[in-house]
C-alpha cells in the first residue's frame, strides 16, 4: 500500500508540473517536476529518527518558500504589465 501511496503522490507532482508549465511558459516542466519531486522526497518518511525528521521538516519548509518564491516570480514574469513596482505604487497612492 505504502508503495501505491508513493506512486501516486509522484503522479500527482508529473500533473501539477504539466498544469503548471502548461499555464505559464516562464515555469518548465521539467525544473517544476524535478522541485517536487524534491519536496516529496522531503517530506516522506516512515522512519521513525525523529532527530533526522525534524531536519527534513526544516528543509522541506525551506524548499517549499523556495518553490512558492519560483512560481511566483513566473506569474509575475507573465504578467509584468499588470505589477507595479513597490516604488510606482506608493508613488500612485501619494
Amino acid at each position: 500500500m505504502v508503495k501505491q501511496l508513493n506512486k501516486e503522490w509522484y503522479r500527482n507532482a508529473d500533473e501539477l508540473a504539466a498544469f503548471l508549465s502548461g499555464a505559464n511558459l516562464y515555469l518548465k516542466n521539467e525544473d517544476l517536476k524535478n522541485s517536487l519531486y524534491m519536496h516529496n522526497d522531503l517530506s516522506a518518511s516512515l522512519a521513525k529518527d525523529w532527530k533526522a525528521r525534524i531536519v527534513a521538516i526544516d528543509e522541506g519548509i525551506t524548499h517549499i518558500i523556495l518553490m512558492a518564491d519560483t512560481i511566483t516570480a513566473g506569474v509575475i514574469k507573465q504578467f509584468e504589465e499588470r505589477y507595479f513596482s513597490l516604488f510606482e505604487l506608493l508613488s500612485i497612492l501619494a
